[in-house]
């Protein structure tokens, strides 16, 4: 079906037209007059969502809903998609966005242009927009946004008189004076199990890794913005001025242990430093991520949105649901209401919300949210995520070791990474340029 419908194309269409069409044609979505009542199911693994859909009960005796939790990565997707296919599918499920066009491009997700459309485009700025708005229709409604951020162990640079750094130049030789200050310590990490802080990299770069060219879908990890991040961290890896390690134990082993005393990561990691390593309040504090030529510029490294799966018995109620959750102050407020979140909201002006309830006595009262606003106004436009990720992930994520041991290159990673990509999206009927 995706073969035949793509070969009909003719003429130039818009990057994700591609994608809608390989939807299955028109479709009809989720209606805007179905029935606004009755039980909704929802899943997700992101924190708060027991809290969203309690406060949400409490305030909407119309509709019932019933959170279940559910396992988070790879499978979770698998579970989704499986749901999907034996008609038990929920009614409400989280979509991180890099998974978003894969569910549209199979058709596992309702079109809610028609539901939810007019207020993703009156709500969200279009940073987020173009993540959720593909082929022309809307597939999700954000939650949150991640923009890009710097931590950095406040008391270390000042002891050690370390200048907070701006550009990536400026990046490599604070490296090299927190290595040369403490030679156990190092100022930034290269995730080993992890491509989502890489892949931001790229993006915050000028990196367009998808996009499309007349009726076929064009596949370029390694262009040249790309390959210039890859370079840069390569060579912060091979010369140990960051470490390589995985993003989870061994690496807040890392700081909790002073070995890591600065590293780029995304708004949400304000909270989850915090509650990980309590006994070090005081001597973190954030700053904008650093860019190439001084210019701001950022993008995101995690995100979530909301979809209804194709199947779902109550759309109406769902959209309900998803609109409250995503867009109304005390939908937000239940979110981050443990106190300890630092979520980022993809609307705008629910930021004074999830800023009130973050505290700022770890970071010396410093105003995290003012940087991650700085961050979320400067995300590169244009950055679409491909209709494969799951096997672009897994190809970085096999080849990223290498990179650590030194048995391999970074921009090769890419290279290597893209020709799987393509393959594997050859392998689905999908048409793409040559590389």
């Amino acid at each position: 079906m995706l073969r035949r419908t793509t070969a009909a194309l003719a003429g130039s269409v818009t990057a994700l037209a591609l994608l809608a069409t390989a939807c299955g044609g028109t479709g009809q979505g989720a209606s805007p007059t179905a029935k606004k009542t009755g039980k909704v199911t929802f899943w997700s693994f992101v924190k708060g969502s027991d809290e969203v859909a309690a406060a949400f009960n409490r305030s909407h005796p119309d509709i019932e809903v019933t959170f279940e939790t559910v396992p988070s990565g790879q499978e979770y997707y698998s579970k989704l998609t499986n749901a999907v296919k034996a008609g038990t599918a929920p009614d409400v499920a989280v979509v991180e966005y890099p998974h978003l066009p894969e569910f549209a491009a199979q058709g596992k997700i309702e079109d809610l242009s028609a539901t939810l459309g007019p207020v993703v485009k009156e709500r969200f700025p279009e940073a987020v927009r173009q993540l959720v708005d593909l082929g022309g229709r809307t597939w999700a409604v954000p939650r949150d946004a991640a923009p890009l951020m710097m931590m950095y162990r406040k008391d270390f640079f000042t002891r050690h008189k370390i200048t907070v750094p701006t550009t990536w130049d400026a990046y490599r030789n604070m490296t090299e004076q927190v290595k040369e200050a403490d030679p156990s310590a190092r100022g930034g990490v290269l995730y080993t199990d992890n491509p989502g802080l890489f892949t931001a990299l790229a993006w915050q770069a000028g990196g367009q890794w998808f996009g499309t060219e007349k009726d076929s879908w064009k596949v370029t990890l390694d262009d040249g913005p790309s390959k210039k991040a890859a370079a840069y961290w390569g060579d912060l890896a091979r010369k140990d001025l960051v470490r390589s390690l995985s993003s989870l134990d061994p690496f807040w082993t890392s700081v909790q242990k002073n070995r890591t005393v600065a590293y780029v990561c995304a708004s949400w990691c304000a909270g989850a430093h915090q509650a990980t390593v309590p006994d070090q309040k005081g001597k973190w504090a954030v700053a904008p991520v650093p860019t190439w030529d001084g210019t701001p510029a950022s993008a995101m490294y995690g995100g979530s949105s909301f979809v209804i799966p194709k199947g779902a018995d109550h759309t109406g109620a769902a959209a309900e649901f998803i609109k409250w959750i995503t867009t109304d102050p005390e939908g937000m407020k239940a979110w981050v209401s443990s106190g300890t979140s630092s979520m980022f909201p993809a609307d705008p002006a629910l930021v004074p919300v999830t800023k009130a309830a973050f505290g700022t006595e770890y970071y010396g009262g410093q105003d995290v949210y003012a940087v991650g606003t700085e961050s979320y106004e400067a995300i590169r436009k244009g950055w679409t995520w491909g209709p494969v990720m799951g096997t672009t992930n897994t190809a970085l994520v096999d080849e990223l070791p290498k990179v650590a041991d030194g048995t391999a290159a970074l921009p090769g990673v890419l290279t290597l990474a893209e020709r799987t990509t393509v393959a594997q999206m050859r392998q689905r009927g999908m048409k793409v340029t040559a590389p």
